[in-house]
């Protein structure tokens, strides 16, 4: 990017006595209009991102735009590494294990806990604010997103289109399909939902605006014009850093929940067919392909009147494996599975800036009230990130937690991960030495001290499992059934 480009940006966002109450140093000054919203959410993006450096050679030009406007959280988690229960958790700002969310169902409103929580998007409508969105915001399942979202504009196709036969020959679940498809990015439900959005930006409201926008990609079928695939030539393709054992120092039960009743290949089957770099490429042109829409929807932000009193957030609701630890998808405790690009733009928030502490995707709900004046709502589980937002250095006493199951747990500071399953086998790696964790030192004198910090952080009251029969139900039935059988 341009000097001239970087210098044009840095200007765009003029401190101003309209900006935030939160981030100015005298709250009582007077806000003439109330900041707007734009949420972001983009499905199933891990690190691959330019600005994150995942993987050397992604294209992500717009996302990277957005940092530099902003704060990036590099060090940002899910508090579930599966759609439902991580947009639950979002929207809520309740941990899963205190709603009883963990997998792909239940509906929010089957929780006592979470019904009693005030969801984000609702919390804006009692404000006064115009609230609309589209695309993927909360779960696909049961209308979720039509119920919980006040003027939806729809899906455009989901996770569609998709061809009359399989593009790739593995013969698993429907949606796991990969390759070149369709002909146009105009045929692309993404394509139909920053449109959407773009319009609804040229739009004058009477009030405040709270717009969320979901994007579909790069979560399979990992389809995307030709194009996209041009960007990533596989005679030069890159496959992640990955070592031969790595699973040697994992408990059977750790193996067990992240492999047992899953639906993607198993790294057996993609070796044996070649399948890798097929499954890399899908991902990353995905990835480009959605970075594109993306650009869409913030220059048309840029473009309307809303441009110097909004608040941008962007994010994932989990990250994704491609060959990392032997597995492919998400629902996995480490890095590759629970980590989840996060960037925080808008008035009185300083350019280019970047923050490594351990933050949470329930974190952004507490986040937005305080950016708009909002008063805070004490039953949010999250902390407020405007600390950060003001000095991405600052004290920060706070730790991240994601979890699969009750019981499944990782606590993840600025440089450690724990993970305690629930039959009690640990996992720790210092990230300072071992960023891919390749090497898990539970073991290690020197570290017991921090161990024991993190683990602290377990939480012992555990909210039964709601909801019955998804993939992360059978999976973790299927896990302490071994786990008992191991015992006797």
């Amino acid at each position: 990017m341009s000097g001239k480009i970087l210098k044009g940006i840095v200007c765009s966002i003029t401190l101003s006595a309209l900006a935030i109450t939160a981030c100015n140093d005298d709250p009582s000054e007077t806000q003439q209009a109330p900041p707007n919203v734009l949420l972001i959410a983009v499905d199933d993006l891990n690190d691959w991102v330019g600005c994150m450096g995942g993987h050397p050679q992604a294209k992500t030009p717009n996302i990277d735009y957005l940092a530099s406007r902003g704060v990036l959280f590099t060090n940002a988690h899910c508090q579930s590494p599966v759609c439902n229960p991580s947009r639950a958790s979002l929207m809520t700002s309740l941990y899963p294990s205190s709603s009883g969310i963990y997998f792909l169902n239940p509906d929010l409103k089957q929780s006592p806990v979470a019904v009693k929580n005030k969801l984000m998007p609702q919390r804006f409508v009692e404000e006064g604010y115009h609230v609309t969105g589209v695309g993927k915001l909360f779960h696909n399942g049961g209308g979720q997103n039509e119920t919980y979202i006040p003027n939806y504009g729809g899906q455009f196709g989901g996770f569609g289109p998709m061809p009359e036969k399989k593009i790739s020959t593995y013969p698993g679940h429907p949606l796991w399909d990969w390759g070149v498809y369709p002909e146009r990015d105009e045929q692309m439900p993404d394509h139909q939902i920053a449109e959407w959005a773009t319009e609804r930006l040229a739009e004058p409201h009477d009030s405040a605006l709270w717009l969320g926008v979901g994007f579909y990609r790069p979560h399979v079928p990992q389809f995307a014009p030709q194009k996209w695939f041009d960007l990533y030539p596989m005679e030069s393709l890159q496959l992640p850093e990955t070592v031969n054992h790595d699973l040697d120092d994992i408990s059977p039960y750790g193996i067990d929940i992240t492999r047992l009743e899953h639906v993607s290949p198993t790294h057996e089957w993609v070796l044996e067919n070649d399948a890798w770099k097929p499954l890399v490429q899908s991902y990353l042109a995905c990835v480009s392909f959605v970075d594109a829409q993306v650009g869409k929807v913030v220059k048309a932000l840029e473009e309307s009147t809303y441009a110097d009193n909004t608040y941008i957030v962007l994010f994932s609701d989990h990250g994704f494996h491609l060959g990392e630890k032997e597995r492919y998808a998400k629902r996995s405790l480490w890095e590759d599975g629970a980590r989840t690009p996060l960037i925080v733009v808008g008035p009185g928030i300083a350019p280019g800036k970047v923050s490594n502490k351990p933050v949470q995707l329930l974190d952004i709900y507490p986040t937005l009230l305080e950016l708009t004046g909002l008063q805070a709502d004490p039953s949010l589980e999250g902390n407020s990130l405007v600390p950060l937002l003001k000095d991405p250095e600052a004290e920060w006493p706070h730790l991240a937690r994601t979890s699969f199951g009750p019981g499944n747990y990782a606590i993840i500071s600025e440089q450690y991960r724990f993970i305690q399953y629930n039959d009690r086998s640990e996992e720790f790696y210092d990230h300072s030495k071992d960023p891919h964790e390749w090497n898990n030192v539970i073991a290690e004198d020197e570290y017991a001290t921090a161990i024991e910090q993190h683990r602290q952080q377990i939480p012992q009251a555990r909210y039964e499992i709601l909801g019955a029969g998804s993939t992360g139900h059978k999976s973790y039935v299927a896990s302490e059934a071994n786990r008992a059988a191991n015992a006797e």
